[in-house]
């Protein structure tokens, strides 16, 4: 059967859904095995905590001893397993893959991109560690003795390192298979998507749940111990400015007015509050430190993030991949790796979540450099600079400074800024900044949590605002039960626990992501070896054939809109719906979509023929419109020009179909389709679906599947 649909809504989406997948529904609603399953454990969780307070420190503690003495080593390789993969599919030639059609492209500047993913990423701990780590390192070092020249060098590698590139490569795989499966096989945007590859529809059941509850756990728990730090932080801030108390009560009063403000911003959305938020405090994090570096002994600072960059560099393979197998320092090694380990695997599907949304249209290539390298480049500068002129002061002799940094790390920012002029004023600035980080934290949790535990019915979409105002409540209640029983120390044993089961969940995350890569990667092949049919299809044969000078005429063309608009019309539809209905004609089920592309006032031709269980194939015309090159625009009399480029569900061809006749558009149809039967019959030789799920339902299945689950839900 052949249908035509004109739509005059612009879709950049691949078409259809892809087999086992359920598609978005028509509205936006709560996931109801995840939102309640999450919440009535983290209310359980918190409520424990508040109610028995000994009872939850013993059991936590207990866990963390445990997971620390068995599971060091596996933290250690899942971190360092993550990074190369990263790296490697970003460097290898998927990375070119687009995060969504090839024609799509970012919807945030650079900057704006930085700094959303920068205030997600890190919170208020940045503050905290910034002072409080290096002081420690220095005088307390895991495997050395302390308050030496080594020691000091060795303090600034730690925090560096604990702040550096393996965390932020947890967040770029789960941002990069998210924003994949969503945007370039119109997945919905949920960690469950991730496992399709392996799992198939079986990830709509239990074990979907699973991993979706397991995902929400580790990220509420992540965001609570950042917002119990901040809460702490900012009390002591309050207390230096204002002679307020440092207590339970006034701890509850700003965590109060912390989710108020919170709930505010992530109601507005990401492109209005979140997106502000995010853009003021990278600015105030920029000016206070560059006053600190100007303030203080700027020659040395300047020495010293020098000195950090080489040390880093020269260290970090063997820091990668220590253990401590043969000199453990139990207790250092879980309050310190073993928790940022467990605290970055515990964001993990926050932030990728978070850097999912914002990164729809960017390449694999610019994802994965710009979260490996933007943030932690200001990271490197902001601990540098904190931490060495922190170090300067305990090292000239100021033990004061030193024990309060080491063993009431809340104060260490401020007592650092006291040492400077303007305290006063600085002193202001951090604690506003602090706010905003602790802010920025909040609302893009509540908002992620919100995705998480909903049903969106596409994946710019976001959860509704009841349900994300819900999310902003619990983790506001969550951290003020943690900070009940222990502080901050109970926070970080929490999230030690809560980061363990979704490691295993990212090992999946990487296997799928590689099987789909791998099978992307080897269509494009496919096509690209069957290029010089596409080429000869280009010239025509015989009586259609081309001669010279008529080649270098659509060499030297630069279409306008009136052409490109003739061309679709004259040219283009009548080519594809003759092979639509030859097609049909041959027992085949075909589809031919006419959608209007924003912006442009042209229409996508969009040509989709179904392979039973296999994957299907896609032709689809996209005008494209570029600038013309400067070196011709006397000549074209025009700034741009349309290409009408030939996309499929794997991306953009790269070659333009202007100023092809019907028959010659007609072969190149067929030599694509040909080529896609060639990796249909390669995929089957090898034993290897050619759906991105692995147990191969048709588009009916997955077509009552929804219809099920919209009546049970019912």
């Amino acid at each position: 059967m052949t249908t035509a649909k004109i739509s005059s809504e612009p879709s950049e989406s691949a078409k259809p859904a892809p087999p086992g997948s359920l598609p978005p529904p028509g509205k936006t609603r709560i996931n109801k095995a995840v939102f309640y399953g999450s919440a009535l454990l983290v209310l359980a969780i918190a409520l424990w905590a508040i109610i028995d307070r000994d009872s939850a420190n013993l059991a936590i503690s207990a866990a963390v001893t445990w997971i620390g003495r068995n599971f060091g080593w596996y933290y250690t390789l899942v971190v360092v397993a993550v990074l190369v993969f990263v790296i490697g599919v970003a460097i290898s030639k998927v990375g070119k893959t687009r995060l969504g059609p090839d024609h799509s492209r970012p919807s945030f500047n650079i900057f704006t991109w930085a700094a959303m993913l920068f205030a997600a990423g890190i919170g208020i701990d940045l503050m905290f560690f910034s002072v409080a780590e290096p002081v420690t390192q220095y005088l307390a070092p895991p495997a050395m003795e302390g308050s030496t020249v080594e020691a000091a060098r060795q303090a600034l590698v730690w925090t560096l390192f604990h702040y550096g590139l393996l965390g932020w490569g947890l967040y770029a795989l789960v941002g990069l298979a998210l924003g994949y499966f969503a945007y370039r096989h119109n997945l919905p945007l949920s960690i469950r998507s991730a496992l399709y590859p392996i799992l198939g529809k079986r990830t709509e059941g239990w074990v979907g749940h699973s991993v979706d509850i397991a995902a929400m756990l580790g990220t509420i728990f992540g965001i609570a111990t950042s917002l119990g730090i901040g809460v702490a932080q900012l009390n002591y801030g309050l207390n230096y400015m204002f002679g307020i108390p440092e207590n339970r009560s006034w701890q509850i009063i700003l965590i109060v007015a912390a989710v108020v403000m919170a709930t505010i911003s992530v109601l507005t959305g990401v492109e209005k509050g979140i997106r502000r938020l995010s853009e003021l405090n990278v600015l105030l994090c920029v000016a206070l430190m560059l006053f600190v570096l100007i303030a203080g002994s700027t020659a040395y600072l300047f020495d010293g993030i020098v000195n950090n960059i080489g040390d880093s560099l020269a260290m970090f393979p063997s820091m990668a991949l220590d253990t401590f197998a043969y000199d453990r320092p139990d207790e250092w090694l879980n309050g310190w790796t073993l928790f940022f380990w467990a605290w970055w695997i515990a964001w993990a599907p926050f932030v990728g979540l978070f850097l999912a949304r914002i990164s729809r249209g960017r390449t694999i290539r610019q994802f994965v450099t710009g979260v490996l390298v933007v943030p932690f480049a200001f990271i490197l500068l902001w601990i540098s600079i904190f931490g060495n002129s922190a170090l300067a002061i305990v090292r000239s002799g100021n033990q004061a400074f030193g024990e309060v940094a080491m063993n009431t790390p809340e104060r260490a920012f401020y007592s650092l800024l006291d040492q400077m002029p303007g305290a006063p004023i600085t002193a202001a600035i951090a604690t506003f900044t602090g706010l905003l980080f602790y802010v920025t934290s909040a609302d893009s949790g509540a908002l992620v949590m919100a995705n998480f535990t909903s049903h969106l019915k596409d994946p710019q979409s976001d959860g509704s605002k009841p349900v994300r105002l819900f999310w902003s409540l619990a983790t506001g209640l969550l951290t003020l039960g943690m900070l009940f029983v222990d502080g901050i120390s109970t926070l970080q044993g929490a999230t030690v626990i809560m980061g363990l089961p979704f490691s295993f969940v990212l090992l999946l995350i990487m296997l799928g992501l590689f099987k789909s890569l791998r099978m992307e990667s080897a269509l494009a092949d496919r096509y690209r070896n069957n290029m010089h049919k596409v080429l000869t299809s280009r010239m025509g044969s015989g009586a259609e054939k081309r001669n010279w000078k008529q080649r270098l005429s659509r060499a030297m063309s630069y279409p306008g809109h009136r052409s490109a608009k003739r061309y679709l019309g004259q040219v283009a539809l009548p080519a594809l719906q003759e092979v639509s209905e030859e097609f049909t004609a041959r027992g085949a089920t075909v589809a031919l979509d006419i959608e209007q592309v924003a912006n442009l006032e042209l229409n996508s031709l969009d040509l989709v023929v179904e392979n039973g269980a296999e994957r299907p194939f896609k032709y689809q015309i996209y005008p494209v419109q570029l600038p013309v090159p400067t070196y011709a625009r006397v000549s074209a009399g025009t700034d741009v020009y349309y290409r009408m480029e030939v996309f499929s569900q794997e991306g953009s061809h790269g070659y333009d179909l202007m100023g092809l006749t019907k028959e010659q558009l007609i072969c190149d149809v067929l030599d694509q389709y040909e080529a896609h039967l060639e990796f249909l019959e390669a995929q089957t030789e090898s034993a290897a679906p050619s759906q991105i799920n692995s147990d191969g339902a048709s588009k009916t299945d997955w077509e009552s599947d929804f219809e099920t689950t919209l009546k049970e839900e019912a």
